[in-house]
């Protein structure tokens, strides 16, 4: 990590690294990477406490005015968050984490609050890797990483991908982002995919584990 530290800047306004950019989805990822690497990410951490809005979530756009959450941000932050937290965090991390958990929860991972329709379709289509995008697979995921009971508000998530699982047993890659990746991990949408079977299948032990005791 000395040749990111001392070397990686952002293309926004030249900031190193570990000091962050600007919008919250990216600096939630910055601060996972460098917790987990042992990075000194308060900066960053502190940030995102500031921008957290009154629904509890985050959203990349509060440059621009946007004065509501978004999902894809939200879960972005929540994942940095969490990982802070377990490198040592401070209780008002771990309130502001449990404000957006609750944000998403209120949404069942996947709908709106006004209607209760799908948000995006998408959100239902799993993908891997999933970079800065959403699906309900990333957010059991991070329900699963964070452990404890699950919250009854996450049952039909879990069926969804119960659903989706193959005669065969696998789960398919379905939604492919385009993007820079170092090597391909699956043989491309309608395929099955390990990674996807993988983070399907530990979700899923997760819930049942809680649900039978």
């Amino acid at each position: 990590m000395d040749g990111v530290r001392k070397h990686s800047t952002w293309e926004y306004a030249g900031e190193p690294f570990f000091e962050g950019e600007v919008e919250a989805c990216i600096n939630g990822g910055t601060a996972a990477i460098g917790a987990y690497f042992g990075e000194n990410v308060d900066g960053i951490v502190m940030r995102l406490l500031g921008e957290q809005l009154g629904d509890g979530g985050w959203n990349c756009e509060t440059e621009r005015g946007s004065t509501r959450s978004s999902i894809r941000s939200t879960i972005c932050v929540l994942e940095g968050l969490l990982a802070y937290e377990r490198a040592g965090g401070t209780k008002p991390v771990t309130d502001a984490r449990r404000r957006g958990e609750e944000y998403l929860l209120e949404r069942s991972l996947f709908r709106r609050v006004s209607t209760g329709q799908v948000a995006n379709p998408d959100w239902l289509q799993f993908s891997f890797p999933v970079q800065w995008h959403y699906d309900i697979l990333r957010g059991l995921d991070y329900f699963r990483s964070v452990g404890g009971t699950c919250d009854p508000r996450l049952s039909e998530a879990f069926l969804l991908v119960r659903e989706k699982q193959q005669p065969d047993g696998s789960w398919l890659l379905e939604n492919t982002h385009p993007g820079l990746i170092h090597f391909t991990l699956d043989e491309g949408d309608g395929k099955p995919s390990r990674w996807n079977t993988l983070r399907a299948l530990r979700v899923l032990r997760w819930y049942d584990h809680e649900r039978t005791g």
